[in-house]
């Protein structure tokens, strides 16, 4: 008995002494000095006759979660698409995110996601102070957003290095879950550079810290309180938290922010192919000795990688000097590539070694990738709908089928009331076939006031009719 309370005082005697555990971290002090950079934005959809009910801005928040990811909508959740949905004409719709401020003149950063589609975005800081903020611009391959208020020195957070932190570093996020302004989670980081479905420029960081929607556009803080990245994304069976969450490095965002500011787009690197990953059979039937690489599965036609001589079936092992060990590496490489340059491609070729020059190109870009400001050119011609137009991109005409269609740029007024949104490409106009805006637009100005004319709107893969009643 006197030896074991013995070996009893020796244990408690070394957990007091932090000889045998180690004290958790506190973020008292992280809490109190960052929670003033970080804001909570609220968008705001007005007025949209064929919006669709969708439930609680939470509810909102999970189907873009849910979207992103490529999972199953849980049971109970309201449809995505405005299935089984009922018109709801006069009512605004909000939904709410996070950011955090990067410079004291007033810019913000937060997930594309949270601002791509609002009519109008509010901030509301820490002090409880609210601005009307204006969308600088929008990256949605990485989704990225930059907003800008009008005021003046501001806190701003402090950057810091995404690539120093390691596995099982402690990690903490401020953010509005839920609606809930300055809540302050934490956790370790889980895994570095993941890659998921459908994202191809961005290396995730994936950490355990409990993040929820609202938390979307919120900053990752280390433990020395400076950003490392922006929380995007979780995986969610139920929409809720389950202990995966994936941020953004902030090295990603901040590249994205320097680019929208002074080209008013991301300038990516572009080959024109389609590449898959190699798995082991496909290894063993080419006679690869691994499953490195990056499989070219298709080329787009006069595209650099035609010109460059790429093949199909060819398998990129290293870029410019960097080894591409798995698919998702090639277009990580290639967008941070700046275009025009020439690198060197080896690869792989029906059982020997090659290598090729490739002049990289520019990655093409269009409305639905980046919208580089809300507002219009001064030269825009404001149509009687209330539309600014353009001839959609190269880019989106391969989802028209072969259709014309024009890009809208801005909508106000009538057009806007209705439904139509930045991004919206116009298919047809009573069932006639757009040829160009100008024809467009003489067509609409030929209309009676009061009439009503129905608009072949294509939305994210989808088609649909909208009604819009013209009026001077």
């Amino acid at each position: 008995m006197l030896r074991r309370l013995f070996y009893v005082c020796i244990f408690q005697c070394l957990i007091a002494t932090g000889l045998l555990a180690k004290e958790l971290p506190d973020f008292t002090e992280l809490a109190e000095k960052q929670s003033p950079m970080v804001v909570n934005i609220s968008s705001i959809q007005k007025n949209r006759q064929s919006q669709m009910i969708q439930g609680s801005p939470e509810d909102e928040q999970m189907q873009e979660f849910f979207k992103r990811f490529g999972i199953p909508m849980p049971p109970g959740m309201p449809p995505q698409n405005g299935r089984g949905q009922q018109p709801r004409p006069d009512k605004q719709i909000y939904a709410t995110g996070s950011g955090f401020i990067v410079a004291s003149d007033g810019y913000i950063l937060t997930n594309a996601h949270v601002v791509r589609e609002a009519d109008e975005v509010m901030v509301k800081f820490n002090d409880k102070r609210e601005f009307k903020a204006k969308v600088i611009g929008i990256d949605l391959r990485t989704d990225v957003a930059v907003l800008k208020v009008n005021a003046n020195n501001l806190p701003k957070v402090n950057i810091g290095n995404p690539d120093t932190i390691k596995v099982g570093e402690w990690v903490a996020a401020i953010g509005a879950p839920f609606g809930l302004e300055n809540t302050m989670t934490v956790g370790i980081v889980s895994a570095k550079g993941r890659a998921l479905p459908q994202e191809n420029f961005v290396p995730f960081i994936q950490t355990d810290v409990a993040i929820n929607p609202g938390n979307s556009g919120g900053p990752l803080f280390n433990l020395k309180g400076e950003v490392i990245g922006i929380n995007s994304q979780i995986y969610s069976r139920t929409g809720g938290y389950m202990g995966l969450s994936f941020a953004i490095p902030i090295n990603v965002a901040i590249d994205v922010m320097t680019q929208i500011k002074t080209n008013g787009k991301v300038i990516r690197g572009w080959l024109g192919i389609a590449i898959q990953e190699v798995t082991k059979e496909l290894s063993e039937s080419f006679g690869m000795k691994n499953t490195n690489g990056a499989l070219v599965a298709g080329i787009e036609k006069g595209a650099p990688a035609e010109k460059g001589g790429l093949l199909p079936g060819d398998v990129i092992t290293k870029f410019d000097g960097k080894m591409i060990e798995s698919s998702s590496d090639l277009p990580k490489a290639v967008g941070n590539t700046k275009p025009g340059k020439t690198v060197i491609a080896e690869l792989f070729r029906k059982g020997s070694i090659k290598t090729l020059s490739l002049t990289v190109g520019e990655m093409p870009s269009d409305q639905a990738e980046v919208i580089a400001s809300n507002k219009p050119s001064e030269k825009a011609e404001v149509n009687r709908l209330g539309l600014v137009l353009k001839e959609a991109p190269p880019q989106q005409r391969k989802k028209m089928i072969g259709k014309k269609g024009l890009l809208v740029l801005d909508a106000q007024g009538n057009g806007a009331a209705a439904g139509i949104r930045r991004g919206d490409i116009i298919l047809a106009l009573n069932n006639s076939e757009v040829e160009s805006v100008d024809a467009f637009n003489k067509e609409v100005s030929t209309i009676p006031n009061g009439k009503t004319v129905a608009l072949l709107i294509l939305r994210d893969d989808e088609t649909l009719y909208v009604p819009v009643k013209i009026s001077n």
